[in-house]
């Protein structure tokens, strides 16, 4: 099957900063990213309906007859067989819809509106979706329960006898609590798995002194330093790098946070770094809901929330010592400097911190991302550099 992941335009405007690099399909929830999930319960070929401007690097290939099928990539489809069943045998014309917006289409190309489809079918069962940008920490717990339950663990080590397992090393459904895959490494350790379990993937690393509690999971060739402490639902992506306290956060990937400090409630994307010291409020003084800032409506848009601690796009970066206040969204390509709180929007291509903010110039930008991407031995390309020329370019729109 010719498999398109569309982001719906309404919804990729309120999952800014992050969706501003990368389509929605492609974000980390759990171990892997939504794209993976679905070509785990729907095998095809696979590309991707989003941005004009990211097309050059996420490419979209429709099929020369027209039958394509086009899922949204918001929706996490839970390893459901009958939900996959439902979309595979969708006719010609035909949408699924679930609670009034179009998760699944096969087609030409997605109508997004019901009355334009010759024919909608209704999935009645409940969908995990990802609406705001504080839903990815909020299903994260499960998502990595839901992932770790569909992996080959036959190729886990063994643990090493310095660290210390605490719960049944086996789960009720008989599989292992814990994998630690191929070329990892872990010890002197506490793991917890009472709570969920626990990946450590290829080549990953768990310096001594780490306490862990499950669900917890660190990607491929990411690591845990000494001492860091791992609260439930977090998850490090590949090639991260990550120190001192986390609870219920999520790194894309390729990003650091490498010393102490607190990040809780969170989602970071790639290539970040966090410096020593930094840390970042989940929680507000007076126990209040937070508010949080959405993109399309400019303005910050109350949730239901307690809890919510820092929301940062790619390449940004935050000196030692930064403060940041409950429910801070940073954007694309910033630079965070100095004492006091930031404001709790800053847009994306701003330098400095509470004493306020300049502009960042496309060309500094370029230079600090080629050196960055050289430590993990990647290279800014040109279908990256038009990307952020584009982002760049509409920022003030977003201001």
């Amino acid at each position: 099957m010719n498999i398109i992941l569309f982001d719906e335009p309404q919804v990729r405007e309120h999952l800014l900063p992050l969706s501003f690099t990368r389509p929605v399909a492609d974000f980390r929830a759990g171990i892997t990213t939504i794209r993976r999930k679905w070509e785990t319960i729907l095998p095809g070929q696979y590309s991707y309906l989003t941005a004009g401007y990211l097309s050059a690097k996420y490419e979209l290939r429709l099929d020369d007859d027209g039958d394509n099928l086009f899922v949204a990539g918001h929706i996490i489809p839970d390893y459901s067989r009958e939900f996959a069943e439902a979309v595979r045998s969708l006719s010609p014309g035909e949408a699924l819809v679930c609670a009034g917006e179009t998760v699944a289409f096969r087609g030409s190309y997605p109508a997004f509106d019901n009355a334009e489809y010759s024919a909608v079918r209704e999935w009645e069962g409940t969908l995990t979706a990802i609406h705001h940008v504080y839903d990815i920490f909020l299903c994260n717990g499960g998502q990595i329960v839901k992932d770790f339950a569909m992996l080959d663990l036959s190729d886990s080590q063994p643990l090493s006898p310095s660290n210390t397992l605490i719960g049944d090393a086996v789960g009720a459904d008989g599989r292992p609590m814990l994998y630690i895959a191929p070329g990892a490494t872990v010890e002197g350790a506490v793991i917890n798995v009472k709570g969920g379990p626990v990946y450590i993937g290829p080549d990953a690393e768990v310096m001594e002194g780490c306490c862990l509690r499950g669900p917890v999971a660190l990607c491929r060739h990411a690591v845990f330093n000494m001492g860091t402490k791992v609260y439930p639902a977090t998850t490090v992506g590949p090639w991260s790098k990550v120190g001192g306290e986390l609870n219920n956060a999520v790194i894309f990937g390729y990003s650091n946070k490498a010393h102490d400090g607190f990040l809780g409630n969170a989602v970071i994307g790639e290539w970040c770094n966090l410096g020593a010291g930094c840390v970042a409020s989940n929680l507000k003084n007076d126990y209040s809901k937070v508010r949080v800032w959405d993109y399309p409506t400019h303005r910050f848009q109350r949730t239901d929330l307690q809890f919510c601690g820092l929301i940062m796009g790619d390449h940004s970066k935050a000196g030692i010592n930064t403060m940041f206040n409950t429910a801070t969204v940073v954007g694309v390509g910033c630079n965070i400097h100095g004492s006091g709180f930031p404001r709790t929007f800053i847009p994306s291509f701003s330098e400095g911190g509470a004493s306020g903010f300049n502009d960042v110039q496309l060309s500094k930008f370029f230079d600090i991302a080629e050196r960055a991407m050289a430590r993990r031995h990647k290279e800014l390309t040109d279908a990256d550099r038009r990307i952020f020329e584009e982002i760049y370019n509409i920022a003030d729109t977003y201001k």
